[in-house]
């Protein structure tokens, strides 16, 4: 049987693009280990088809974070088998791509966004030199390399002149829950995903007093306690207007995502990571029946242009109001027409169909007459 390791540096109860990935590989017949990390407010592994380990840390950001979870991730490869390695991003390249190394093996770059043009990094230069160096070191050693979207794919093969396949992070089609046509009085704007820089949540507040309607955000981030705060200040949390949710596990973000009324997939340019991406609550609104309003970025510009899932708005407060107030109250016909166009694109846009591309990569890792190896 091939074993398969991956390193990611998340918790591992809430990253559902590797539960995909994994699941799908494990049911394939692959031994598969995924390793991530262990936060102070981790709860319990939930229970998957495929096994798991979570690293500890005594710190839990900055350079002495990477540092000391690289020699961790490195120490405990060094006791593992596998057949093949795969890093998740940038911040587990180096240790999975020296165990390949040593054992001979097949490494693999999984890249979930273009981790050199993340915010966080753009606006520090000598931490983005560093994020650089260990790209340009790691992308032309990698046996093979997939990343979440075309336009991140053709970033990499402009820079490194070698091919990067396309896994989207796409949701898993189950039976359709009938869909009410027009929002109730008890459904809801729902932002889920981090609380980071950039992602477009200031103007959202800033949008909430002239809506009449209310938002749910799923998610901690390092904005966490300074959007409380600029929600606090407008008067949002007193009145009920926002309500954060904190962490919420996968299969109860389903739930709560079936119940919203609009989804929010707001970016803003800082730095090219965000720019050219394709996130998974794109597709999980979409699969949910979700009408969203969404930026004018390239990747979802294009499925739009396709499926018209989502109205396209400028990132300021008065045309965030302007649009949701549209979807909520006053344009019926158009909030349904939305509603039906994503049921029916789940129905191409799946991970049942995207899996099947996952899987033949990995079969390509090994000749096809090659003998099974002995794990090394």
């Amino acid at each position: 049987m091939r074993s398969l390791l991956f390193a990611v540096t998340t918790d591992l109860n809430y990253d559902q693009r590797m539960q995909r990935i994994c699941g799908s590989l494990a049911r394939q017949g692959y031994h598969v280990t995924l390793v991530g990390r262990a936060w102070q407010q981790s709860e319990p592994l939930q229970s998957q088809p495929y096994q798991q380990h979570r690293l500890r840390c005594w710190f839990t950001k900055g350079k002495l974070f990477y540092l000391e979870f690289t020699v961790r991730l490195l120490l405990y490869l060094l006791r593992q088998r596998a057949s093949a390695w795969c890093a998740i991003d940038l911040d587990t390249a180096l240790p999975v791509w020296l165990r390949a190394r040593l054992g001979g093996q097949p490494f693999v770059y999984d890249a979930h966004e273009l981790f050199t043009e993340v915010p966080e990094v753009v606006s520090r230069p000598a931490v983005q030199r560093a994020w650089r160096w260990v790209e340009e070191f790691i992308v032309p050693r990698t046996t093979l390399a997939y990343t979440v979207g075309p336009a991140l794919a053709g970033v990499f093969e402009t820079r490194y002149g070698r091919p990067f396949a396309v896994i989207r992070n796409i949701s898993q089609l189950t039976v359709a829950e009938k869909k009410a046509h027009l929002p109730t009085p008890e459904s809801y704007i729902l932002y889920q995903g981090t609380l980071n820089v950039g992602r477009g949540l200031e103007a959202l507040l800033d949008a909430m007093p002239h809506v009449q309607g209310r938002l749910v955000l799923c998610g901690e981030g390092d904005l966490s306690a300074e959007l409380r705060v600029r929600a606090e200040r407008l008067g949002l949390l007193a009145s009920g207007k926002v309500e954060f949710r904190g962490y919420v596990l996968p299969n109860e973000l389903r739930a709560v995502t079936k119940r919203a009324a609009v989804g929010i997939m707001l970016l803003e340019k800082q730095g090219l990571s965000y720019y050219y991406s394709l996130a998974n609550k794109f597709f999980d609104y979409l699969h949910a029946g979700v009408p969203q309003l969404i930026v004018d970025f390239p990747e979802y510009r294009a499925l739009n242009d396709v499926y018209d899932v989502a109205e396209v708005v400028a990132l300021t407060p008065a045309a965030i109001a302007h649009a949701l107030n549209q979807l909520l109250h006053y344009a019926p016909g158009r909030y349904q027409q939305l509603v039906q166009n994503c049921l029916q694109a789940r129905q191409v846009l799946n991970w049942q169909h995207e899996e099947q591309h996952l899987l033949q990569l990995y079969a390509g890792l090994w000749p096809a007459h090659e003998a099974q190896p002995t794990h090394g």
